[in-house]
C-alpha cells in the first residue's frame, strides 16, 4: 500500500472528529451492544448484532436493533456479506415504528495484521454498506449508504487495552413517504478503549457522537455512553 492513502486513512478517524457541532437540539443517551464474528469455516462467516439505544436523556428504550448477516472471504483482508436487521423505534411523543433493513456490505483491511494478530501496533479497517430500509405500513423502499473507517492501536503487549476511534457518515440516495430525505443522513463518530476479557472477548467502551441532519426542524446532535461486548471466534 502506498504511504500516502495509508496516513489519509490513519488520519480520517480523528479528522471527522469535528462532526457538526452547532445543532441545536442535544440528546444524552446510552447504547449497549452485544456483537459477534464466528468463523464457521475458513470462508464462511457469521455476524450477529443485538443493541439497546437508551434516549431522551437516558430514561427510555427508544430503539431495539436486531441484526444478522453472512459472510464470505474472498481474499485474506476482505469479506462479502449479506444480512437482515430489524429495528423498533419508538420516539418520545411519536408513534413506533417497525423497520426492516436488507443490507450488502464489503469489510476490508487497510492496513495492519487484523485485530487477531497483534503483531502491527496499528490496523486500520473499512465496512461499507448499502441498506435497503422498509417500514411497516408504509410504501417505498429508502437506500442507504454507510461507510466506517476504524483505527485500532495497540497500546501495549498482546491482551492490554486497545485505544480505538472511528467514523461512519451516512448518505441517502432517495426520498421515502415515510420519511427519508436524500443526501447527507448523518455522522457518527466514537473514541475509546478495547478491553479484552479473555479469549475472543472483548468489552469496547467510550463516548459517540450522533449528528442526524433533519428537514424542517433543527438538526439532532446525540451524545452517547457507548458499551459493546465482542465476541470473536
Amino acid at each position: 500500500m502506498r504511504r500516502l492513502p495509508a496516513n489519509c486513512l490513519l488520519a480520517a478517524p480523528l479528522l471527522a472528529w469535528a462532526a457538526p457541532a452547532l445543532a441545536a437540539d442535544p440528546d444524552a443517551q446510552v447504547w449497549a451492544a452485544q456483537q459477534a464474528f464466528i468463523t464457521l469455516d475458513p470462508k464462511l462467516l457469521a455476524f450477529t448484532d443485538l443493541q439497546l439505544r437508551m434516549t431522551d436523556d437516558a430514561s427510555r428504550a427508544g430503539q431495539i436493533l436486531v441484526r444478522g448477516a453472512l459472510g464470505v472471504k474472498v481474499a485474506p483482508s476482505t469479506t462479502v456479506w449479506g444480512g437482515y436487521g430489524y429495528i423498533r423505534t419508538d420516539p418520545k411523543g411519536g408513534r413506533v415504528s417497525h423497520e426492516h433493513r436488507i443490507f450488502q456490505q464489503v469489510m476490508w483491511r487497510a492496513l495492519g495484521d487484523g485485530l487477531g494478530n497483534q503483531t502491527s501496533r496499528v490496523t486500520v479497517t473499512g465496512r461499507t454498506r448499502l441498506e435497503q430500509r422498509m417500514v411497516e405500513g408504509t410504501a417505498g423502499t429508502g437506500w442507504r449508504l454507510r461507510q466506517l473507517v476504524r483505527l485500532d492501536v495497540h497500546i501495549g503487549k498482546r491482551g492490554d487495552p486497545l485505544v480505538v476511534a472511528w467514523v461512519e457518515p451516512f448518505v441517502a440516495f432517495n426520498r421515502t413517504a415515510w420519511g427519508q430525505k436524500s443526501g447527507f443522513d448523518q455522522l457518527r463518530t466514537f473514541a475509546g478503549v478495547a478491553l479484552p476479557v479473555g479469549r475472543g472477548l472483548s468489552l469496547e467502551a467510550g463516548y459517540s457522537t450522533q449528528y442526524v441532519a433533519r428537514e424542517a426542524r433543527e438538526d439532532r446532535m446525540n451524545h452517547i455512553a457507548s458499551l459493546s461486548f465482542v465476541i470473536r471466534r
